[in-house]
């Protein structure tokens, strides 16, 4: 955490929204204000957006609380889909009181986008359902986000009050679900979705993440999106900033799934939108200052209603084309821990502030 907090302000941000999945996840009040107090400690000129993790030991009680206690959302994680995701959850109906309880005090609902592998399930699960065909037989890491949009359809027509996030969407057709649903539904897509195709991740560890980068198609879906003015979307890092030794797999452990892109956050989205233009997938006017401010804080701020003071309307950052690389990693000064950045090595814009 000392290592990587410094990198927030020099990835262009001024407002994060804090994911709960550590080890242990933050399920509690307490346990979120503890550390937004560690956070703030590190840098009080960001502003910590926190969140609780959709466990069991949840209530409509903790809900409350936790609204009193300005704390912004709860994430709920699919069991097993990704870090830290053991604690998740499997079956959404036991957390209905929860969630209602969530729309009534306008808190923010999470969404992991993902359902689990059955790849090792019997052959009931490897043929596509000829009954329901909308519903996909085995699932990969390929169409897990696919299969999970029929969660995110049922929870909107069942709380169409509660405003849902769809975290980091990885699919045209998670896009167009997103764009189906009321006012009350948007989505983040990533800094790294925006360059990677599942080529990518292959043979990469450092490329691997949850959801999984899929197809060409979906990363152009992505990137038009992006510069959409119509769009629900907006900007989210899901940066994971994994020693460089989880990164890698062995025999008796998968490479834990997540980029590093916090510290060139801002920075990346304009290289990828750079590259976007550049392969004629849309016109250079279509990536203007109002587009940029859009996806990157306005329309996030409004969906969250993120108050001025909160938001720190008086800051601006500067991008400069070409001034920077990539460094091959951030390291902790007394532990020396390293953590390995996001498409290290290569030219970057280069960031700072003013007022």
């Amino acid at each position: 955490m000392r290592a990587v907090v410094p990198t927030i302000k020099r990835g262009g941000v001024s407002t994060v929204y804090v994911m709960p999945n550590l080890t242990p996840p933050i399920t509690t009040v307490k346990q979120a204000n503890e550390y937004r107090r560690e956070l703030r400690e590190l840098d009080s000129s960001v502003n910590y957006m926190m969140t609780l993790y959709m466990h069991p030991s949840i209530t409509p009680i903790t809900v409350i609380e936790a609204k009193e206690a300005g704390i912004s959302g709860i994430k709920i994680y699919p069991a097993g889909v990704t870090t830290n995701s053991d604690a998740g959850v499997l079956d959404l109906e036991p957390f209905y009181p929860v969630i209602r309880e969530m729309q009534e005090v306008d808190m923010v609902l999470n969404l992991h986008g993902e359902v689990g592998c059955t790849c090792d399930s019997g052959p009931e699960y490897v043929q596509q359902s000829t009954t329901h065909p909308d519903k996909p037989g085995a699932v990969t890491v390929l169409n897990a986000e696919h299969a999970f949009l029929p969660t995110l359809r049922k929870l909107h027509n069942d709380f169409p009050r509660l405003r849902i996030v769809l975290e980091h969407a990885s699919t045209k057709a998670a896009l167009e679900a997103v764009r189906d649903c009321g006012p009350t539904v948007a989505g983040t897509i990533t800094a790294h979705h925006l360059f990677l195709t599942v080529d990518d991740v292959v043979g990469d560890g450092f490329a691997f993440c949850k959801p999984t980068a899929k197809t060409p198609s979906d990363r152009v879906a992505l990137q038009r999106e992006v510069v959409d003015p119509s769009s629900k979307f907006f900007f989210g890092s899901d940066s994971a900033p994994h020693l460089s030794n989880a990164k890698y797999s062995s025999p008796h452990k998968k490479a834990a799934a997540g980029c590093f892109t916090q510290a060139y956050a801002t920075q990346l989205v304009i290289s990828a939108l750079e590259d976007g233009v550049c392969k004629g997938w849309f016109e250079a006017v279509a990536v203007n200052e109002n587009i940029l401010r859009e996806f990157l804080g306005a329309r996030g701020n409004r969906f969250y209603k993120v108050g001025t003071s909160a938001s720190r309307l008086d800051e601006r950052i500067l991008l400069e084309a070409g001034g920077e690389t990539i460094e091959t990693s951030i390291r902790h000064s007394e532990s020396n821990a390293e953590i390995v950045n996001f498409r290290c090595g290569k030219n970057i814009w280069s960031l700072k502030w003013t007022e």
